[in-house]
């Protein structure tokens, strides 16, 4: 029974993560949306949620390497001073999808009229953060 109640735990966990990404992609989408008149469109919202949606789901809470081998063999090979890809990158897009969402509110929110070329970079953080999301993600479920 308690096997269960965690796994449905971490499935509720997992899709707040999801919401919350798609959330992220639907406040850059708009405000790349009112900048760019080519970028209005359903699909490019759609996408963006689908996108943020993806890398929060899968590019958040990934399980670390730990920090100590537990191993001899391991520890010969030098394993133990090695950065974490998954980690590192998870932080890092996690990082950069977020900083591009908060910006994204806050333009919205306070009406200002950014230069285009903050608007494209605004895109370029939160497409970069979530492609590195994702990649953290698939690397750390491949090495299961």
């Amino acid at each position: 029974m308690r096997f269960r109640v965690r796994k449905f735990a971490h499935v509720l966990e997992r899709l707040g993560l999801a919401m919350a990404g798609a959330a992220s992609g639907l406040f850059v989408a708009a405000l790349v949306g009112t900048s760019v008149a080519a970028l209005t469109t359903q699909a490019f919202l759609l996408l963006m949620m689908m996108g943020g949606a993806v890398g929060f789901y899968l590019g958040i809470d990934t399980p670390p390497l730990p920090f100590h081998p537990h191993d001899e063999q391991a520890a010969n090979r030098g394993d133990g001073g090695k950065i974490d890809t998954a980690e590192f990158l998870s932080a890092v897009g996690t990082f950069l999808a977020a900083a591009s969402a908060f910006s994204s509110v806050g333009v919205i929110v306070l009406r200002h009229d950014p230069h285009i070329a903050w608007t494209w970079m605004i895109m370029a953080g939160w497409v970069i953060g979530v492609v590195m999301q994702i990649i953290a993600g698939s690397i750390a479920r491949f090495r299961r």
